[in-house]
């Protein structure tokens, strides 16, 4: 299809969540000019909801659906059309959490407004260059061909609007930083960034892996999950259950999961809440000083996604134990509100910190326009 004409700018970007989805109109310049949030039932998005917002917004040129899982299809943006969708559907358990809102949001979008370019734009595209090192898994060399197991990695957009923003901020040459950026949110992963490119992360063939996170475990040991199986004949489903929604910091601390309700309940004296918080930064900071490895040291440590912007207590607990990699915060940069995008490391630290938005609108609205024009 034709390029984008210049005059006709406003991309919508839809972020779809299993509860809610998020609606953001961009301008060229990648200012959100509407946002509103819709509740979806049962992850599912009425196309008639899609249909009202976009005839308030008759100037919307092309619609970016975030999609978290791409599968070994998927390495980049992609135009969506019925052969799309039908592979879309076919990956969806990749994700079970998050695949199913987002094709139920391209559905709708298709639905409402046949005629309008929908952009599916992927969490794992990102990634999709990881050295084969970081990707592989040590497994059966025929499990891998036939199933194209490999560690996919997630928050792709996230991750790649820091890449972009924090050489912004530092005034350097993005191909001259080593960057370790952490995307805390209720789901939580990190990527080691070199010159511009991911060289590893910590999610791997699912969104399950990694972190310790807000209902999902992290990682884990296989050989506990075998043994679990063994023993009490767990199905398959139950297990699933258990490690996506009753696990995290919500198993371990009996409380939503939510790091506000965490910390406050440590706060009151809880230990299971105070041993949750433990684990969570114990198992952050490990995961940074992985990363720092890979990229070969690291000159800047980037906090975004929800907790990453809003709590300075995870920023500060996080890099307290990083002192031997160089990371040094000041108490009050740090726990001061406000002030968008900003350096929170003291003055003489060589390692910075920094606090970044996370922004997956602008970087989904960049790809649409990457490939449309």
């Amino acid at each position: 299809m034709a390029g984008l004409s210049r005059a006709a700018v406003p991309v919508l970007t839809v972020n779809p969540g299993s509860s809610s989805l998020k609606l953001h109109v961009l301008d060229d310049a990648g200012t959100t000019t509407t946002a509103q949030e819709l509740a979806v039932a049962a992850g599912r998005l009425d196309s008639a909801d899609i249909a009202t917002f976009l005839s308030a917004h008759p100037d919307v040129t092309a619609v970016g659906v975030r999609v978290v899982h791409g599968g070994r299809d998927f390495r980049q943006a992609v135009l969506v059309d019925q052969a799309v969708e039908d592979r879309l559907a076919k990956v969806a358990d990749l994700a079970p959490l998050h695949d199913p809102p987002a094709l139920s949001a391209v559905r709708a979008v298709r639905r409402a407004c046949p005629d309008l370019p929908v952009v599916a734009c992927f969490d794992t595209a990102f990634f999709a260059g990881l050295p084969a090192a970081a990707a592989t898994y040590a497994l059966p060399w025929p499990w891998i061909q036939r199933w194209g197991l490999r560690r996919f990695g997630f928050h792709g957009l996230s991750h790649a609007y820091a890449t972009r923003r924090a050489p912004e901020l530092l005034g350097a040459p993005p191909g001259e930083l080593r960057l370790v950026i952490c995307h805390l949110g209720a789901g939580a992963s990190l990527a080691a960034v070199a010159g511009g490119a991911p060289v590893d992360t910590t999610m791997g063939f699912t969104p399950l892996d990694g972190l310790v996170m807000a209902t999902r475990s992290g990682s884990v040991d296989p050989g506990l999950l075998l043994w679990i199986q063994h023993h009490s004949g767990l199905p398959v489903e139950e297990m699933e259950q258990a490690l996506l929604f009753e696990s995290g910091l919500a198993g371990l601390s009996g409380t939503s999961g939510d790091m506000r309700a965490v910390l406050s309940a440590a706060d009151s004296g809880d230990d299971r809440a105070a041993l949750a918080l433990a684990v969570y930064l114990h198992r952050l900071r490990a995961g940074i000083a992985s990363m720092a490895a890979a990229t070969g040291g690291v000159d800047a440590l980037v906090f975004t996604g929800g907790v990453g912007q809003h709590s300075p207590r995870i920023r500060a607990g996080a890099c307290a134990g990083l002192g031997f990699l160089g990371v040094a915060v000041d108490p009050e940069r740090n726990t001061t509100a406000g002030g968008g995008d900003r350096d929170v490391a003291t003055t003489a630290s060589p390692v910075r910190v920094l606090v970044i938005q996370a922004r997956e609108d602008q970087e989904i609205a960049r790809e649409v326009r990457r490939l449309l024009g």
